[in-house]
């Protein structure tokens, strides 16, 4: 059975109830995994109060604030996860970032700064936070994050984010390589389009989950939920020799030629 009693279980990137990270969130939760819940914090402190008000019912234990463009703070979080737990189980990276004028339009057009921006947040954000997770990892551990078909094909204004995704994919398998020999697994889900507050910047957003409940094999798109029991299963000791992947979890949608 699937069981993370006794795990924890970092999870970054809840932003409200349609966030892949609160479907994540809620299943390690539901299979028993003791919860540490990041936030990006701003000048006045409502996505503080939002998401604190949101996570409650699942007790995080460490509620604390992570801009990864903040040295400092990502340092002052894992500190903390040391003082307060000693060791870290699990690490769940779902940061991902584009100006929105990038997600429109032509990929040329791209500018430098944007380009800097998506990447820096979305793909080496990853690197970053294995590297601090790294040595509270002690008895092993797993780390999942979340990509897009996008990275691997061209998809219609994904543009800056598919380049970002692909280097996601790549740093998996980096990741996995190197801390394997630690007993560290790395893995990414590769999730259908879901409507977030994410992927609302991209263009046409609702045009692509039309399509894909048109198009894929199980003629629906997925849910959050579904996406969160995927990461559950990644996270525990039933999938302990799965390092290195990219899962799809969208109704099949990647297996269609048109």
């Amino acid at each position: 059975m699937l069981d993370l009693t006794g795990k924890n279980a970092l999870v970054t990137g809840i932003a409200n109830n349609r966030s892949i990270a609160w479907g994540i969130a809620q299943q390690l939760h539901k299979a028993g995994a003791n919860l540490g819940i990041t936030y990006l914090p701003d000048e006045r402190g409502k996505m503080e109060k939002k998401v604190a008000e949101l996570v409650e019912p699942l007790n995080p234990s460490l509620f604390l604030p992570c801009n990864v463009q903040n040295e400092a703070q990502v340092n002052s979080a894992f500190e903390t996860i040391q003082d307060k737990w000693g060791r870290l189980d699990i690490l769940v990276h779902c940061l991902a970032f584009a100006n929105k004028e990038d997600l429109t339009g032509d990929f040329s057009q791209t500018s430098r700064a944007g380009f800097s921006t998506a990447l820096e947040i979305s793909t080496f954000s990853l690197a970053q936070l294995s590297g601090a997770a790294k040595p509270l990892m002690t008895a092993g551990g797993s780390i999942l994050t979340l990509t897009y078909l996008g990275g691997v094909r061209a998809i219609p204004n994904y543009n800056v984010m598919g380049v970002a995704k692909a280097g996601l994919e790549a740093s998996v398998r980096y990741l996995a390589a190197e801390l394997g020999p630690q007993n560290i697994r790395v893995n990414a889900i590769s999730a259908g389009p879901i409507r977030t507050l994410a992927s609302s910047a991209v263009g046409g957003i609702l045009d692509m989950i039309h399509h894909v409940e048109q198009v894929a094999p199980l003629r629906r798109t997925v849910t959050q939920l579904e996406v969160g029991n995927t990461a559950a299963f990644l996270c525990s000791d039933l999938s302990s020799g799965i390092t290195g992947q990219v899962i799809y979890v969208d109704a099949g949608y990647e297996i269609m030629g048109m």
